[in-house]
């Protein structure tokens, strides 16, 4: 009635390519690119179109519910925001946007660990509704200790371990930009918020000799080192003249992943945490089953987003195997290819527990801040509930595989 519209384009085409026009090239590149070819990226959305949706009539469905439980806590859909890193690139206000958009939906937001604001500053506008962390494995045992401690004192409901990117994969778009953000200072805000990695920082700072000879400047290298500063708690002023913004992005490089780690490690991270683990990036049976084994909390299938091996097996193509290796024990998750509503019904009728959201909110953050991923959030938990109602479903139990065909 009134002509108000959308803030953010409906569908999810329209949505990345008016995302695409708002943002810089590098920023767009890094939201947007996969590994190597981005074969594997399109096969995560490709394999979604080889199942059908068997609708049934005559059904009463004038009362639905979307509401799945995980972990002890009901969450109003099978959807969850995934970890999105240095969403800075995108909106301003990043992470804290996303924050207050879960918040008001209800939907559990995963904390990334390469995020743009601190965890705590998350935490505090999201009140009681969920949120879960995900770790990155650091060749530190003190600092993934610290992180920890403060996922749970930060409310956090679970925490999800990131297997995927022991090391980043092979990623053409952001390589022809010659872009990495956290050589930048973005997305380390959990790190140099953290006392074990300010610390860590300080001694790498301390014991740096001095430094070649460096090329004349350039306006990118102006440009990097303002960043490195602003990154840095502290005034900004003085973070231009010490050592350690960019003592920082060394650090953090040489640190934020431990490319060594294996089963045997599960137990010690177990020791360490009361809370529930996942882990992300199970694709093969046989290491779902292992997880099993090692006494894991969940599991999450996913390829990164298809950012991390060209040419893998799709997300979804892995579910069946890995639900038939877990057999019910443990929830499983799926992340990698989620667009739409109708993505979850399918993701969810194949047998996952529940879906993570990612691409998607990022172009909704880019073109609306915390209001642009409160609408997508709604458009895709809408058009879920629609789907589940005109297919003759009320509740998210009721679905299976023999509401879809293969095509």
């Amino acid at each position: 009635m009134y002509g108000h519209l959308p803030k953010v384009p409906v569908a999810a085409r329209k949505l990345k390519a008016a995302a695409k026009k708002a943002l810089d090239a590098r920023a767009y590149a890094y939201v947007a690119g996969g590994a190597g070819d981005e074969v594997t990226q399109r096969a995560n959305e490709a394999a979604f179109e080889k199942w059908a949706v068997v609708p049934r009539v005559l059904r009463d469905v004038s009362s639905r519910d979307t509401s799945v439980e995980l972990f002890g806590r009901r969450i109003p859909a099978p959807l969850l925001l995934g970890p999105v890193g240095a969403l800075e690139l995108v909106h301003a206000e990043a992470d804290r946007a996303v924050a207050r958009a879960a918040a008001a939906t209800g939907v559990p937001m995963v904390f990334s660990n390469q995020a743009s604001f601190p965890m705590e500053e998350c935490a505090a506008v999201m009140g009681d509704s969920p949120r879960w962390f995900q770790l990155y494995w650091s060749t530190s045992d003190e600092l993934v200790e610290s992180l920890l401690s403060r996922a749970e004192a930060s409310g956090c409901d679970a925490v999800v371990v990131t297997l995927d990117t022991t090391m980043l994969g092979w990623r053409p778009r952001d390589l022809d930009l010659g872009h990495l953000p956290f050589a930048l200072g973005k997305g380390i805000a959990q790190y140099t918020s953290d006392p074990v990695f300010r610390r860590l920082v300080e001694a790498r700072a301390a014991q740096a000799g001095p430094r070649e000879p460096q090329p004349r400047p350039t306006p990118a290298a102006v440009r990097a080192l303002v960043g490195m500063a602003k990154a840095w708690p502290g005034s900004f002023r003085d973070n231009l003249r010490s050592p350690l913004p960019r003592a920082a992005v060394e650090t953090f490089l040489a640190i934020y992943s431990r490319p060594s780690i294996t089963w045997d490690d599960l137990a010690w991270l177990r020791s360490r945490t009361r809370l529930p683990i996942l882990l992300k990036g199970v694709l093969h049976p046989d290491d779902a089953r292992q997880a099993l084994d090692a006494g894991v909390d969940g599991i999450v299938v996913s390829t990164h987003g298809g950012r991390q091996v060209d040419r893998s097996i799709s997300a979804l193509d892995a579910l069946p195997e890995v639900l038939g290796a877990v057999a019910g024990r443990v929830p499983v998750l799926l992340d990698s290819g989620i667009r739409s509503g109708a993505d979850v019904f399918t993701a969810v009728a194949l047998g996952a527990t529940a879906v993570l959201l990612g691409r998607p909110f990022a172009w909704g953050l880019a073109l609306g801040g915390a209001d642009g991923v409160r609408q997508v959030i709604e458009d895709v938990v809408a058009e879920f509930d629609l789907t589940l109602g005109l297919t003759g479903h009320t509740a998210v139990d009721q679905l299976s595989p023999d509401v879809l065909r293969r095509v």
